[in-house]
């Protein structure tokens, strides 16, 4: 990492005290850069300085005034390191004081990771509106159905307006479809007023294939790699010293400037680094630092297509010091376990059996074969407390990859929607949930995008029919293009009002509610767990214990009545919730308390007793 003070902070605009502003840029290979000055035409010559930068101090740029750089007389590029697109991407740069905001949230601090309950949401498609203000007059809502956490997916500035996020070009623009800098800061503010702390989906293994002027500047690329998405970012190639500040910066400034609590890291098995020092654990040092100066907890989440636990090992251990992770195949053997499809990648998955091993283990896969990949896969997670891994029974790549973007809703019973609820909440693991699951949302979540270059959306169109040859489907996708397929996506909240919606929804409260309060299902100690599969009755039937009490959880998948036994010896056992109870619509209600003896649970159906410890 490059260190001249001259050099170290943001790179693009910034502004002090006195609206003097700060511009920094890196273009090693150019003899000569200059700021443009839209509205007046002025230009403006930025300083060479070393390693490539150029850097301009002035007061003729302001907040809101539209700016580019030239370059070598003739070349002429936005920001890349942009805040604000006005103009869209292929427009002119906004000068924006990401300092100048009235933030009221000095007394907040970041919820313990192992209360983390998230929400996962798109802020196009939550709301009608689509804006960051529309999510604003929801929260009151999350809060009351029990989620601590919400997780947005990238808002970095990407072709027209409707987007995943995932191509985004502009890593530090926030979206302007969705307001901007200021509806960002604005959104966090208000979630951290309702106690609610901020998780932000970022990319940094590859940037969207329309719009990318990275390259126009420098060696922000290397042919070394290839990642699925097109070439990879040169994270240790030559010049790597100013790719790897661009992004590191970038993650600093989501924490330091939007107030932030966590980044959830897109796909870092893709981001190809063989430093001594890898970005992920750059980052996580930098973000340490940032923390010693302002006292605030910043947590560090990724998702990879890895069973590595040199991921989420502390820096002093020889690892790249993540906090979290995801754990896809939970959700793989939960989704086989239910029943659905074992194609494609979940093929190598076995019903129950996957799924208990991976409540006990993390990983399914932990050093044995793997059918699907043709190898030994993974390596053990002894050791790792639940808190570092997040699980869930759908998120937005589960459903949106799908041909037709069918949520869990369209494709299992009402029984076995609660089910899979109970089966995340009942894990010692960070439970997280896909924005309208809680009420059986019906509309999908399809794939869209808005590119305006025809070749590009034809190339997305094929593309997609080509992925979907894997799972051997029929028919076509809906067009990621259309308007109509965007909409298509937008959740109903009036379903709110109706059955069995209402219901579904009360229920998921219930299961939040008794994550938090009861002793042994908020224990994230995985050692206090103990789970047994019954493959030949599609049944689980898990332990969770804490110093206070002892919970027992029967996770029925089969379509048929099951009988399991409790311990005689250990008193009265109390229910805490049972899916089949008529209260959530189910046609079995279970008894309030047993002592001992076999009990009935009926198809389909999650069951949770517990008993105080020495009572």
């Amino acid at each position: 990492m490059i260190v001249d003070a001259v050099l170290t902070g943001m790179p693009g605009v910034s502004f002090n005290e006195f609206e003097e502003a700060h511009i920094l840029v890196w273009a090693p290979e150019a003899e000569n850069v200059q700021l443009l000055l839209v509205d007046s035409g002025k230009k403006l010559v930025l300083n060479k300085e070393t390693y490539g930068y150029w850097l301009l101090e002035t007061n003729e740029l302001k907040p809101g005034d539209l700016y580019q750089f030239q370059l070598n007389d003739d070349v002429i590029v936005s920001d890349p390191a942009s805040l604000s697109q006005p103009k869209g991407i292929h427009g002119p740069s906004k000068a924006v004081d990401v300092k100048n905001f009235n933030w009221t949230d000095r007394d907040w601090q970041n919820t313990v990771l192992s209360q983390y309950i998230i929400y996962e949401l798109h802020a196009g498609t939550f709301t009608p509106e689509g804006t960051f203000t529309s999510i604003e007059s929801k929260l009151d809502y999350l809060v009351n159905l029990g989620i601590t956490a919400i997780e947005i997916m990238p808002v970095s500035q990407f072709a027209g307006s409707r987007n995943w996020g995932y191509d985004g070009v502009f890593p530090y623009c926030v979206q302007d479809s969705y307001g901007g800098v200021r509806g960002l800061q604005s959104l966090v503010n208000a979630s951290h007023e309702k106690g609610l702390a901020v998780i932000l989906d970022v990319v940094y293994n590859h940037m969207g294939p329309e719009g990318n002027i990275l390259a126009e500047l420098g060696p922000y690329f290397t042919e070394n790699y290839h990642t699925p998405w097109g070439d990879a970012l040169n994270f240790d190639d030559e010049w790597s010293d100013a790719v790897r500040q661009f992004f590191v910066e970038n993650a600093l400034m989501w924490f330091r400037d939007f107030h932030i609590d966590g980044l959830r890291m897109d796909a870092v098995h893709a981001i190809k680094d063989f430093s001594p020092v890898h970005l992920l654990e750059e980052i996580r040092n930098r973000t340490d630092e940032l923390t010693r100066q302002t006292g605030k907890t910043h947590y560090l989440i990724v998702e990879m297509d890895l069973n590595d636990t040199r991921f989420i090992k502390p820096v002093q251990e020889g690892g790249y010091g993540m906090d979290g992770q995801w754990i896809d195949e939970f959700h793989h053997a939960l989704r086989v376990s239910s029943g659905q499809q074992r194609s494609g990648y979940y093929s190598d998955f076995e019903p129950i059996t996957s799924l208990a091993k991976s409540y006990a283990d993390a990983y399914v896969y932990d050093g044995i074969y793997s059918e699907h990949r043709k190898r030994k896969f993974g390596v053990k997670a002894d050791g790792f407390p639940g808190q570092q891994f997040v699980v869930f029974s759908q998120n937005h790549d589960h459903i949106g990859n799908r041909m037709l973007g069918e949520r869990t809703s369209q494709l299992v019973s009402f029984e076995m929607q609660k089910l899979l609820a109970g089966a995340v909440m009942i894990s010692p693991y960070v439970p997280l949930l896909f924005m309208g699951e809680e009420w059986g949302e019906t509309n999908p979540f399809q794939y869209f995008v808005s590119h305006t270059d025809p070749e590009l959306a034809e190339a997305v169109r094929k593309g997609r029919k080509q992925e979907f040859a894997a799972f051997h489907l029929e028919g076509d996708a809906p067009d990621p293009m259309s308007e109509e397929t965007f909409n298509a996506s937008k959740l109903q909240w009036e379903l709110l009002q109706k059955e069995p919606h209402r219901t579904l929804l009360e229920y998921y409260k219930k299961l939040i509610n008794l994550r938090k309060i009861e002793p042994a299902l908020a224990n994230t100690n995985r050692d206090d767990l103990n789970v047994q599969a019954f493959p030949e009755k599609e049944l689980i039937v898990m332990g969770r214990i804490s110093a206070e009490q002892h919970v027992v959880a029967i996770l029925n998948f089969s379509r048929s009545v099951q009988e399991t036994s409790f311990p005689a010896d250990k008193g009265i056992w109390k229910k805490l919730i049972a899916s089949s109870d008529e209260q959530w619509n189910g046609e079995r209600t279970l008894s309030e308390q047993i002592d001992s003896g076999v009990v009935l649970v009926a198809p389909e159906s999650f069951t949770v007793y517990a008993n105080a410890i020495n009572s």
